[in-house]
């Protein structure tokens, strides 16, 4: 029986549909249905198309003046309203183009020293401590090294490909020979944890590119599996199906900040620091900067150039007046 004319999907379902066809990340997905809820929100829940520059530069200042938000997060909010009318609605407004960008203020990295990150890493042990000094070793993002399948790494020729890094690019990078024993070692459990799963009806992961349904049983095979599974099997948010995903982006951040806390390092320390160090250790060691670029999977040189500035001493290498003259420290006595 015919049960009449279907309601076309709800914006948000029509913002998923869209992000799927064009395979591009669940985190993607997340964070520009959070900025496209916001901005419907805050005009009190008109649609988008009833609204236009006027109603997205209001929302944009709301982002900066009153939720105080960093010029990049502001961005990334402009990123997701484009992609809502241009691709979602179809709707082509050359208005939107010339809405303000917020300008990023430069900033440096923050670098440790290979002292630091040794220290850091000592307090490290276990499957997080692997997991550190691999992105610490190779210079892996931090979703690009939660995302790493058995199949990318290369033992034999010492090497980890990174699949679909920022820009949707691959590159090869390489695999430290300190870790080949560990990662080794660490596969073995994680097989075993594989075949357990299998034992018990589950053991399949999600692929790519609907490749699981193209060919049956792919997201079982050994080779595809996450080399950092979670613990715990959990529902895909995409259909239900109970699978085992990688551990969580947090858990190792909070390992990350727990360390440094421990090790008393007196800087900002986040799995990201870990990439800007092995870097910035690389170009100290001599190695050409257009190598650490591919490396990197930088797209500009210019981005990668700015681990030359933090090279420098202070003042761009230039020697104070103050260390010239040879005068001795004044003697600090108490409380002045």
């Amino acid at each position: 029986m015919d049960s009449g004319p279907t309601s076309p999907p709800r914006l948000l379902e029509q913002v998923h549909a869209a992000i799927r066809v064009r395979h591009l990340s669940p985190a993607t997905d997340a964070v520009y249905t959070k900025w496209i809820r916001g901005y419907i929100l805050f005009h009190g829940k008109r649609h988008p198309r009833e609204m236009g520059a006027t109603e997205v530069e209001a929302y944009l200042s709301h982002l900066a003046t009153k939720a105080k938000v960093a010029p990049s997060t502001q961005n990334q909010a402009k990123a997701a309203l484009l992609f809502l009318y241009k691709v979602v609605l179809g709707t082509e407004l050359p208005w939107l183009d010339h809405v303000v960008q917020a300008k990023k203020t430069p900033r440096l990295p923050v670098v440790l020293s290979p002292t630091e990150v040794a220290r850091l890493l000592d307090q490290m042990t276990g499957t997080m401590g692997l997991f550190a000094r691999l992105l610490y070793g190779t210079g892996m993002r931090l979703k690009e090294g939660l995302r790493l399948r058995v199949k990318d790494i290369d033992f034999e020729r010492r090497e980890i490909i990174v699949r679909e890094g920022k820009g949707s690019k691959d590159r090869v990078t390489m695999l430290p020979e300190s870790l080949v024993g560990p990662l080794q070692d660490h596969l073995l459990k994680v097989r075993a944890l594989h075949t357990q799963d299998l034992e018990e009806g589950f053991g399949e992961v999600w692929t790519p590119n609907a490749l699981g349904v193209k060919s049956r049983g792919l997201g079982k095979k050994w080779h595809w599996q996450w080399v950092f599974p979670s613990r715990l099997r959990s529902p895909d948010p995409d259909g239900g199906t109970i699978r085992r995903h990688f551990i969580y982006p947090e858990s190792v951040q909070w390992a990350i900040r727990e360390a440094a806390s421990r090790a008393d390092i007196a800087k900002p320390v986040s799995p990201h620091v870990l990439r800007h160090s092995f870097a910035t250790h690389l170009l100290s060691s001599g190695y050409d900067i257009r190598t650490i670029q591919e490396l990197l999977g930088h797209k500009d040189v210019e981005t990668t150039m700015i681990y030359t500035h933090v090279l420098n001493r202070g003042g761009h290498g230039v020697a104070s007046p103050l260390d010239r003259m040879g005068t001795k420290p004044p003697q600090i006595k108490g409380d002045q």
